[in-house]
């Protein structure tokens, strides 16, 4: 099958900015799709809850909604009671790795189904190096900003990372928790700054008039986190657009006239060009099975871990009670050349319903009256995701079975441990001042992957060789195909990938030939 179309593969956040960006242009799209949804029955739970405000639900409907995500298998990410947005290790890895947590998607929106929403752009000083600057981002972040909500406020973080200014937009209302931890910090905002940490609230890509349900992590009832299924269902009744789901690709071949993509079904679809978005499993496995074969695959990963930190000062009222949303609070940024030399970020969780079902599991175990004891102490409890560098992180070695799944090899970084324990001291330390008690005995590093900021295989470079890409994302050799998602970035910076992968994606399909 001969399309006159540039042929987008994935819809996930990257396939979704690039679709966007070729249709602006007047180019026609098809989008090719793995396509998964919700199950029915998981949709009609959702819609049943939905059609009362959270005032209206009863104990037993929160358990409901719940229940699900509180049996999700280990490794596995769920919402909305289902399991389509991620595929189970042993479809992707011919040796499912037990010690790498990143999965892949076939799903229609990908992974901005179970996210966390955390955005913002990169700082001009962690893309040194690269062939692109911030500023080349600055209006691609802008128009991605036109169709994904943004939610937040002005504050001393802009001044870090300007590329997307804050102005007019409103802020998610912080959780009671989050609220008297901001005023601290700002209260103490000098002794922060000595130790080389800024405070602001967090950015979500999220409707500033969320319902504050607190139903953030087991999936928005309301549909009010963006998810690229939405926009995608927009971008179905566009004009010059077509969707197929159902279609996984498996190789493609390049030639003068356009390329050609084989689908598992045994079909193929030949266009103009290729935008290849399909996350940076799938895009591996596309380009391991395709002409010319790059051999092994590196990924580089962004490390993360958590810091557990206690409240010494009361709360006002129960944070698991009234209105409140759980996705990140408030992010903090940390400038200190000692430990890296760059931007160590952080995200601020108050009071979620995983925290006194993960305490009695890990702590209380055959304790008598171990659930209430945890059920009190986690509603002081205040967690501190960490993230580092990919310079200071593991690497994943990928490589592709006679079977087609990817073989998957770690190769550690010493650095890593040193790093992720230096920031959390300086960030415990810092906490201190606002009224904190970091718990660093029961500190722990997130397996590598499992921060799902990894990427930085296929490298933008700006006169590329064999295993980088040219600013458009072309892998070496190749000219009609487009890698359009964190496979082409030229390492991970700590802070959040989402926004700077969309933009640059929508940056490609922008300027692309």
């Amino acid at each position: 099958m001969t399309e006159r179309a540039d042929i987008v593969i994935g819809s996930g956040p990257s396939g979704i900015a690039a679709a966007t960006a070729l249709l602006a242009r007047g180019r026609p799209v098809v989008m090719l799709d793995g396509g998964k949804v919700p199950e029915p029955a998981a949709e009609a739970r959702r819609t049943a809850l939905a059609a009362t405000g959270p005032e209206g639900w009863s104990a037993a409907d929160r358990a409901h909604w719940m229940a699900p995500q509180h049996e999700t298998p280990p490794g596995q990410v769920r919402r909305f009671g289902s399991d389509f947005a991620m595929e189970p290790a042993s479809a992707t890895f011919a040796n499912p790795p037990g010690w790498f947590g990143l999965r892949a998607s076939r799903a229609a929106g990908g992974f901005s189904n179970v996210w966390g929403a955390a955005v913002l752009p990169y700082r001009q000083a962690d893309m040194a190096g690269w062939p692109i600057t911030a500023d080349d981002l600055a209006p691609h972040y802008r128009a991605v900003a036109g169709f994904v909500p943004i939610a937040g406020r002005e504050d001393e973080l802009e001044a870090l990372m300007p590329a997307l200014s804050m102005t007019g937009r409103r802020p998610i209302a912080p959780a009671p928790q989050a609220e008297a931890l901001i005023a601290r910090l700002s209260a103490v905002r000098e002794r922060l700054a000595a130790l080389g940490l800024r405070a602001g609230l967090a950015r979500q890509a999220a409707d500033a008039a969320c319902r504050l349900c607190g139903m953030c992590l087991h999936g928005c009832p309301y549909g009010l986190i963006w998810s690229a299924r939405q926009t995608l269902a927009d971008l179905r009744t566009a004009p010059g657009f077509s969707y197929r789901p159902g279609a996984v690709v498996t190789r493609f071949d390049e030639n003068a006239a356009g390329i050609t993509l084989h689908l598992r079904d045994g079909t193929t679809i030949t266009g103009a060009r290729a935008f290849l978005g399909a996350g940076v499993l799938e895009t591996a496995r596309i380009l391991l099975a395709s002409d010319p074969k790059p051999g092994e695959l590196v990924l580089k990963d962004s490390q993360h871990g958590f810091l557990p930190m206690l409240q010494r000062f009361p709360n006002r009222a129960r944070p698991d009670r009234g209105a409140f949303h759980t996705l990140p609070q408030i992010f903090l940024e940390l400038e200190a050349p000692e430990i890296s030399a760059y931007l160590i970020h952080a995200q601020i969780y108050s009071w979620n319903d995983y925290y006194a079902r993960d305490l009695t599991a890990n702590y209380g175990h055959g304790l008598p009256f171990a659930s209430n004891v945890f059920a009190a102490l986690a509603r002081r409890l205040i967690v501190a995701q960490i993230f580092l560098h990919s310079d200071h992180s593991h690497r994943i070695g990928l490589s592709q079975a006679a079977d087609g799944r990817l073989v998957a090899r770690m190769i550690a970084n010493a650095d890593t441990d040193r790093s992720i324990r230096a920031a959390a001291r300086r960030i415990g330390a810092a906490m201190g001042h606002a009224g904190l008690l970091p718990l660093s005995f029961a500190s722990r590093p997130g397996a590598p992957g499992s921060s799902f900021h990894v990427g930085g295989s296929v490298p933008m470079a700006r006169n590329s060789a064999p295993g980088q890409s040219d600013p458009l994302g072309r892998p070496h050799g190749l000219s009609r195909l487009h890698v359009i998602d964190a496979t082409v970035l030229p390492a991970i910076p700590a802070t959040t990938i989402t926004l700077p992968v969309m933009a640059n994606a929508h940056r490609i399909a922008t300027l692309a030939p």
